[in-house]
């Protein structure tokens, strides 16, 4: 039977749990609140091991076959399934002009972009906001929490992982299997093209990484300053990102 919302939100109690202890720590990129580092830097072995032996050769193929055209047509048609994330988030942030923008975004190519597969939107010259949960959690002063690795997904936070899974609520592909199990079969479908897609995006960055004395360590401060730019719009307090001692110090 599909599963309902009520037992979707019961999975979520053990990680809350978990950021419940870290949840409140923050810690600018330059000096990252990593306590699981050894565990980190394994889980992050196994992905790029992974990554190099799986998904880099798939990317690469499906990159080689798929016209460019269509490859931003798959990469719009999930940002747009993405939109209600950035259209809830936006609201609860209280960026009503994120909103509006978003909103009119979403409607936009869903309809004149046929289900999102063109940009429609962006060639009126929209913009094109993104928010999430992640987001909204630090936007209303919940720290980041540890870093954190995980497994084939990568780099995240105590905050990021239970934001991540809020999205998922948000997501309307999820919902295909409460019409029919049958849709099953056309998540994971889409859900492995999706992620086939993002990572033909990124080819060419390995060659970024391996030019790192330290690539586990690039990666993490590449990220944690990334999604604190994210949550402070670009604007980020110098506190936040390079410390206390280093704010005092300008």
């Amino acid at each position: 039977m599909p599963q309902t919302l009520p037992h979707r939100l019961l999975t979520l109690l053990g990680p809350l749990a978990l950021l419940a202890l870290g949840g409140c720590v923050h810690s600018p990129p330059s000096d990252p609140w990593d306590p699981i580092e050894p565990v980190n830097r394994a889980v992050y072995q196994f992905n790029d091991k992974a990554d190099q032996y799986v998904l880099q050769p798939a990317a690469r193929g499906y990159d080689t076959v798929t016209p460019d055209r269509v490859q931003t047509s798959v990469g719009n048609f999930f940002d747009n399934a993405r939109m209600p994330i950035t259209i809830v988030n936006s609201a609860l942030q209280l960026k009503f002009d994120s909103f509006n923008v978003a909103l009119g975004r979403f409607m936009i190519n869903s309809t004149a972009g046929v289900a999102g597969l063109f940009d429609v939107a962006s060639a009126l010259e929209i913009d094109e906001p993104e928010e999430d949960f992640g987001q909204t959690f630090g936007y209303w002063g919940l720290g980041q929490g540890p870093y954190l690795v995980l497994p084939f997904l990568g780099p995240s936070t105590g905050r990021d992982f239970v934001g991540d899974l809020g999205d998922q609520f948000l997501y309307p592909i999820d919902y295909l299997d409460d019409i029919d199990d049958d849709y099953q079969y056309i998540i994971w479908g889409l859900r492995g093209l999706e992620l086939l897609n993002y990572r033909a995006s990124l080819l060419g960055f390995e060659d970024t990484l391996e030019q790192q004395f330290d690539p586990y360590a690039f990666l993490r401060g590449y990220y944690l300053e990334n999604r604190l730019k994210d949550v402070y719009d670009g604007d980020v307090p110098p506190e936040r990102m390079y410390g206390d001692d280093a704010a005092d110090g300008e």
